[in-house]
């Protein structure tokens, strides 16, 4: 069980939607339980797929950036600072609307799984 991590030891992977991640904690590589934390980056002009998760409500919390986030059939800017809940069933995507890369802190429970993720488009 490893219940530390050091953010430059974690090798980062694309994911369903597209986006490139860094799991900063994950049941299946650390040992925790019930949720999962991730780094997510969306280049500069870059998006996620549409799709939506059956079981995990994901926190996204902006730590670098803006955009605009799809949740369902509304659309939000988001910026550095900004917190988003996604329930479970919510079809969504961000979009990086600016000129450097966009990073969100991704909190997932439970834990994120590629099984649990459904494209959309």
């Amino acid at each position: 069980m490893q219940l530390f991590t050091r953010y430059e030891e974690i090798e980062p992977y694309v994911t369903k939607d597209g986006s490139i991640i860094r799991e900063l904690m994950h049941p299946s590589v650390h040992g925790n339980s019930n949720q999962s934390l991730a780094e997510a980056t969306v280049p500069a002009g870059g998006k996620t797929l549409l799709h939506k998760h059956h079981l995990t409500e994901e926190i996204y919390h902006i730590t670098e950036g803006s955009g605009i986030i799809t949740l369902g059939s509304e659309e939000f800017k988001v910026k550095k600072g900004d917190t988003v809940c996604i329930s479970p069933g919510t079809p969504h995507r961000i979009q990086n609307t600016g000129n450097t890369p966009l990073k969100i802190l991704c909190c997932c429970a439970p834990a994120y799984s590629h099984e649990d993720t459904e494209l959309v488009e």
